[in-house]
């Protein structure tokens, strides 16, 4: 008999198919609720599982191309603080985290997968990888340790809109540039693609413009400051100020270090140079520039000024100085020109306005403003540049290619998006950070501040998508905005808490789309945020107790059940029932409070963060 070797490997080959078909899978990790990892903004596709990928503290990270490198660069820098160690590799199969360049549905779009081979991101630019990396880093522990453990992801994310903006007011009050680009890492945290520099107003003039040297060394700084809410004094005879020289700018190799550092994070900076109104501070330095004699000086209280310039040849040309300065500091290719609050009083005093008006056929002097706008606008233009101004430009007419940013509500924004204009939603109602975050006007439990009451419900359920556009009406809606106005905010600390939580809201905003979000679920995703605006020592509003609320009291036989719970982990929630301030003194809440129906009394609570601070009171009258 004859036996055949070639007959082994065909063997072998069916009892290991056999033995495989035989043998159990093996079990793929069960899913967990993507609520769990506290993601914000909330991604547009997530599976989590309930498996982990072990970190180690010297971490290997793949990454060849140009964009890759950028972004493994500043994952490196940001895995830092953690107690990270990164290495760079061109080895694929030893790293630990991958940076990996394809063709993606979006540009700005990524995918995140943490699985038993390590973390993967992939996406067809730096922008997709490093909002991918800002993914990653929610996922991780806040605090440094040895080994982090990331749960098992498959992300697939990309934005509702494509202006994702943040605007600072560095006028009323300056901000150094390590404050600035620390507002530019908080953008950049939560997926903001845009920040608005508003660079120049009444109060002061904050760019360095070396054909007119005059704007920073007159025009930057004012002889004092108003001191109180000024919306509270009955007359100018009650304002004080303080006596102080205040002011500062930013020479232009400042600015664009800013833009450098701005541009690595994937942020375009549109910069905002006030005209015609808010121009005061212009007229300080070169008065001639104004259609009535002055002297002038720049400006140290707040609102609104009549004192513009005048629509002349020589302002039409000093801006157009200014302009082709500014246009070769910012790549970017928008060009914010103010237009709002600007008072036609000194126009309608001025012969070479009506001299203007009749030789151009105007029939008032709103349509001054649009004739101006129109000269400044095709200036841009000659500079590769577009034109955004803010929703008064509306007014004196404006061309099909000027964008609009809508803030005295959304109805300019509707307006000109049906006309075909491009439209920022900013309204004030719902993204003006400077307004109140307690209902109690002027609260004295509450910093300083503007007014108004803007909380935290109100900014997140914003749609900038009006359902009375048609999709196609909508497709010129780019995106919101957040503004951060500073008559009342002094210190980068106190900007932060204008900003944190709120700014979360806007990031889901501006990120998720409108049918994905829920506030109930939003909520205890941004509580997971508190640690690691802790680890970076941010200043953020500590949020009151929910529960003291109306709605949430519940009566039960003579009397009301009150229930409380904080939005802060690890927290403790200190209360009293005699309307005083609770601190760390009074009772600690651990229960449902039951008290009586039958007399008045004042429930008033806070929260005590982990870190010590506390929140503004919450009260609940019972009567």
């Amino acid at each position: 008999m004859v036996f055949s070797f070639s007959f082994i490997p065909r063997l072998v080959g069916l009892l290991a198919v056999s033995l495989l078909a035989a043998a159990p899978a093996r079990a793929q990790p069960a899913e967990v609720p993507a609520q769990s990892l506290g993601l914000v903004p909330l991604p547009r596709q997530v599976k989590a599982y309930a498996a982990t990928y072990a970190l180690p503290q010297k971490i290997s990270l793949y990454a060849v191309s140009k964009d890759e490198l950028n972004v493994a660069g500043l994952l490196k820098e940001m895995l830092a603080p953690l107690g990270k160690i990164v290495t760079l590799t061109t080895n694929r199969q030893q790293a630990q985290i991958k940076l990996l360049t394809a063709p993606t549905a979006h540009p700005e779009g990524y995918q995140l997968v943490v699985d038993k081979a390590g973390v993967r991101i992939t996406a067809a630019g730096g922008a997709g990888l490093f909002y991918g990396s800002q993914t990653l880093l929610q996922l991780l522990p806040a605090r440094p340790t040895a080994t982090a453990r990331v749960p098992y992801v498959r992300i697939t994310d990309e934005p509702a809109f494509r202006w994702r903006g943040g605007m600072l007011d560095v006028c009323r009050h300056f901000f150094s540039v390590g404050s600035v680009k620390k507002y530019i890492d908080f953008l950049a945290a939560y997926k903001l693609n845009t920040f608005h520099w508003h660079l120049t107003d009444d109060q002061g003039w904050r760019i360095e413009i070396k054909k007119y040297p005059k704007l920073t060394q007159i025009s930057a700084f004012r002889k004092e400051t108003l001191l109180g809410a000024q919306q509270l004094f009955k007359s100018p005879a009650d304002f004080k100020y303080d006596g102080q020289p205040y002011g500062g700018f930013y020479t232009q190799a400042e600015i664009r270090d800013v833009v450098a550092y701005a541009a690595r994070r994937y942020i375009t900076i549109v910069p905002e140079i006030e005209m015609p109104g808010h121009s005061v501070a212009v007229l300080a330095a070169y008065p001639e520039l104004a259609c009535r004699p002055g002297p002038y000086e720049t400006w140290t209280k707040w609102g609104v000024n009549e004192d513009i310039v005048c629509p002349t040849e020589p302002t039409i040309h000093f801006f157009e100085d200014v302009l082709t300065e500014v246009t070769t500091l910012f790549p970017g290719k928008y060009v914010h020109i103010g237009g709002d609050e600007a008072p036609k009083t000194r126009w309608q005093e001025s012969a070479a306005v009506q001299e203007l008006m009749k030789r151009e056929g105007l029939a008032d002097v709103e349509k001054v403003q649009g004739w101006f706008n129109r000269r400044i606008e095709a200036f841009l233009a000659s500079k590769g540049k577009k034109l955004i101004g803010w929703d008064e430009i509306l007014d004196g007419g404006i061309t099909p290619g000027a964008t609009i940013m809508s803030w005295r509500g959304e109805k300019a924004g509707i307006e000109a998006a049906r006309h075909g204009n491009d439209v920022v939603m900013a309204p004030s109602g719902y993204l003006y950070l400077d307004a109140g975050q307690n209902p109690v006007p002027h609260s004295p439990n509450e910093p300083l501040m503007i007014g108004g009451y803007l909380p935290l419900a109100k900014v997140y359920n914003y749609n900038p998508l009006s359902p009375t556009l048609t999709p196609e009406q909508q497709k010129h809606i780019l995106g919101p905005q957040a503004n951060l106005w500073t008559e009342y905010i002094t210190t980068p600390q106190k900007a932060e808490y204008m900003l944190f939580p709120r700014l979360l809201a806007v990031a889901e905003v501006a990120w998720t789309p409108a049918a994905s979000k829920s506030y109930v679920d939003f909520l205890p995703r941004m509580s997971q945020q508190f640690a690691r605006l802790d680890a970076k020592k941010i200043n953020y509003r500590v949020p009151e107790p929910l529960g003291l609320d109306s709605t949430s009291l519940v009566r039960q036989g003579g009397k009301a059940v009150v229930t409380l719970r904080s939005l802060v982990p690890g927290s403790q929630i200190r209360y009293t029932l005699d309307g005083t301030l609770p601190d760390e003194t009074t009772e600690l809440y651990s229960k449902p409070l039951a008290v009586p129906l039958n007399r008045q009394l004042t429930v008033r609570a806070v929260t005590i963060a982990p870190n010590g601070r506390k929140s503004p009171p919450a009260d609940l009258f019972i009567r």
